[in-house]
């Protein structure tokens, strides 16, 4: 490779990476917060595994038909087959389709040990939805939750690092659980417009809900048994937080930051949602910007933990 080709492979890897800051900066808001406590290298890493997460999960979400979408998932995973073998092989960015994101994420696998095949599961997870899954069981709901939620855990550990590996994948797979099922609750009414419901039926027939909606798009179950129903779902929450921040000691110190301030905002989600079940049931809950910023510094400080 020439001087001048390096040079514009690193423009171009330089590039990428800040395309997938902005995306996470715009588009994963939550996130953006732990993922900025992260020395540099390892936070370029941290946007590009989001970017392409998101990508994914954008296709999942995305209003063309169910064909359509299943087409631009199959289209992400031979995409995800171009990165890893340009990992494998070491190949010029310009084989990635001048594509940024795949030349960010080729690039942080190149300097971290991350399990690409890992995004296979999230790709299979929104594969699920789209086809329209249903969840009878909360083991049913436990398996979506691990594909599309625990895989990403496993990514950020790659970049993370952490002591006793295996330990540290299971319990990164607890917290993904953790953050899903708080995004269920807060997604509770706009999943259901859309035709997607995700708490088990064992539960909904445990509480005597149905989760219909009248013509005007409010839930027609009384409030108090919804109520009931979203209080059983924050304490099961709660106790898959309490087993997957039992990772936070096996991090550095800037990547527990990065995860507790993830997690801290997330948790304290799940508690506004847990004390005012209407909010959750009317629209979609978020935590305004001060208290972001809060957890994310008191993450920082260690205090958040």
């Amino acid at each position: 490779m020439t001087v001048s080709e390096a040079c514009e492979r690193s423009d171009q890897v330089a590039e990428a990476y800040r395309h997938c800051e902005r995306v996470v900066r715009e588009e994963a808001r939550n996130f953006s917060y732990g993922i900025r406590l992260m020395a540099p290298p390892k936070r370029r890493a941290m946007s590009a595994i989001y970017a392409f997460a998101r990508g994914i999960d954008d296709i999942g979400d995305g209003p063309e038909p169910a064909c359509v979408r299943l087409d631009l998932l199959d289209r992400s995973r031979q995409r995800l087959l171009t990165v890893q073998k340009a990992v494998r092989q070491q190949a010029d960015v310009r084989a990635l389709e001048g594509h940024p994101v795949l030349t960010a994420l080729a690039d942080a696998a190149s300097r971290y040990p991350i399990p690409l095949e890992a995004f296979g599961e999230l790709i299979d997870g929104c594969e699920a939805d789209v086809r329209g899954a249903d969840y009878d069981t909360f083991d049913d709901l436990l398996r979506y939750c691990q594909r599309v939620a625990g895989t990403v855990g496993r990514l950020s550990l790659g970049v993370f690092g952490s002591a006793g590996r295996q330990r540290a994948e299971g319990l990164a797979d607890s917290l993904g659980v953790a953050l899903q099922l708080t995004n269920i609750l807060r997604d509770l009414r706009e999943d259901r417009l859309a035709g997607r419901v995700y708490l088990p039926k064992e539960d909904l027939v445990r509480f005597g809900c149905t989760l219909e909606l009248d013509e005007s798009g409010v839930f027609i179950d009384p409030p108090w048994r919804l109520a009931e129903l979203i209080g059983f779902q924050a304490e099961r929450a709660r106790a898959w937080y309490a087993e997957g921040l039992r990772l936070l000691p096996l991090l550095d110190r800037r990547s527990a930051a990065c995860t507790a301030a993830m997690a801290g905002i997330y948790r304290r989600l799940l508690e506004t949602i847990a004390e005012h079940p209407s909010i959750a049931l009317n629209g979609r809950v978020s935590l305004p910007t001060w208290q972001k910023a809060l957890v994310a510094a008191r993450a920082l400080s260690g205090v958040e933990r």
